[in-house]
């Protein structure tokens, strides 16, 4: 009996009622809020997209995706951006090589010059997402206004909140919150249960979901063809092309820090961004327009005609891609990754079926995105939950569990896509 006893773990203990009920509040707050700056800064860089790749190539008798068009596009974006890196106090932010999905709390000066960037960025080309740098926006003013409205909440909350409703606000669904939050305190010491920790994250998330969900109408789902009931060659498909993607992002992790040491020798933002805009229109003529901009468009125009394009097509748009974030992410751009390794992983995963049609679709972009992902982001919940929230196919889900196996022993323990301020990889 004392034996028993011993083997039993101590019970944590729950959190009051008292103690949650008046995070609920912020939480909602932050959540709205953090939606509402995604959804006006994205909104705002599609109006301006629309503008520089429609109106006004149409104006001056140019092809909206020739190869002229694409070369100044992206050479001018990098100039625009390298002048606000260069002269807007703040130079937005630091190096977005060196962040993460985890944003420092940074200066109020930052966030103009950050959110210009970002803007400039999404409508001009670049193979980012919004990710990165929304987060870290969202976080510096909810740190900045939560600290001086409530004074006695602890200042570690404030930044767990944006990052839970800016997540939450990107899927349209707190489920994405949840995991990565879940996954962030696996490696720390919670005080009290679980749930107690991400009670008020998770209302973060969800008010950030269903405020981007009423106002934007977004939609992960590509609409391929229904998958059906799983079988041997499947579970096969998936084993092999998410480890096959991961490698493939792997590839561009170990060549991240010599292309980022490459853009840092030219040591000022209005050498290293244009440089690195002329690079992105030269991949942009060679990939093809939808290898342009941060992807999640573009994957559904994949979608679309998975039988449009060969195996050798598909596999290179999904190169060109990676090549294009790659470059983009080294050479001062801001932005994330999360949206463009999408593009790359159901490229891959299509080009597959390609190949041998009697892979699924839905198998191949599932699986490749799981696989570059789990390369690009080392985020296992994330990437599990993004490949299965792309094809809408509960059956799916087993599947994928048993790719990330294979996927994720190809890539924990390995270099980052994230330097150090030395140039060195996180591991």
């Amino acid at each position: 009996m004392a034996h028993d006893s011993a083997q039993q773990a101590p019970a944590v203990p729950a959190t009051p009622a008292r103690t949650l009920a008046p995070l609920i509040v912020p939480a909602l707050a932050v959540g709205v809020g953090a939606s509402l700056l995604l959804v006006g800064v994205s909104a705002a860089a599609e109006q301006l997209q629309h503008v520089l790749w429609n109106n006004l190539p149409d104006a001056l008798g140019v092809g909206r995706y020739s190869v002229l068009w694409m070369l100044v596009m992206l050479t001018a974006t990098g100039i625009a951006v390298g002048l606000v890196v260069w002269l807007v106090p703040g130079h937005a932010g630091p190096d977005p090589a060196t962040l993460s999905l985890n944003a420092p709390v940074l200066p109020l000066s930052v966030l103009p010059g950050l959110v210009l960037a970002t803007g400039l960025m999404l409508a001009g080309g670049p193979s980012l997402g919004p990710e990165n740098p929304i987060i870290a926006v969202n976080v510096a003013l909810a740190y900045w206004l939560g600290s001086r409205l409530i004074r006695r909440a602890p200042g570690h909350l404030w930044p767990a909140l944006a990052e839970a409703a800016t997540i939450g606000a990107l899927f349209g669904t707190p489920v994405a919150a949840a995991l990565v939050i879940s996954e962030a305190l696996a490696g720390r010491q919670m005080k009290g249960l679980l749930w107690d920790n991400v009670f008020g994250p998770l209302v973060a998330a969800g008010a950030g979901a269903l405020t981007t969900s009423l106002v934007a109408h977004p939609s992960f789902d590509l609409h391929l063809p229904p998958f059906g009931r799983p079988g041997w060659s499947d579970l096969l498909a998936v084993l092999v092309i998410a480890s096959l993607a991961a490698v493939l992002g792997m590839c561009a992790v170990y060549v991240f820090p010599y292309v980022h040491g490459a853009f840092a020798r030219l040591k000022h933002p209005m050498l290293m961004l244009p440089a690195g805009g002329i690079v992105l229109g030269l991949l942009g003529a060679l990939g093809g327009h939808l290898t342009l901009f941060k992807g999640l468009d573009e994957v559904a125009d994949l979608a679309k005609n998975p039988d449009g394009w060969s195996a050798g097509q598909f596999v290179g748009m999904a190169v060109v891609k990676l090549a294009a974030l790659l470059v983009a992410a080294s050479c001062g751009f801001r932005g994330g990754r999360i949206f463009p390794a999408v593009f790359v992983g159901a490229a891959f995963g299509l080009g597959a079926h390609a190949l041998i049609p009697d892979v699924h679709p839905a198998v191949g972009v599932a699986a490749g995105v799981l696989g570059i992902l789990l390369a690009v982001t080392r985020q296992g919940w994330v990437s599990l939950f993004t490949a299965a929230v792309l094809v809408s196919e509960p059956a799916i889900i087993a599947l994928l569990c048993f790719a990330s196996l294979p996927a994720w022993l190809l890539v924990t323990g390995r270099p980052q896509m994230q330097l150090r301020d030395d140039g060195t990889p996180v591991r």
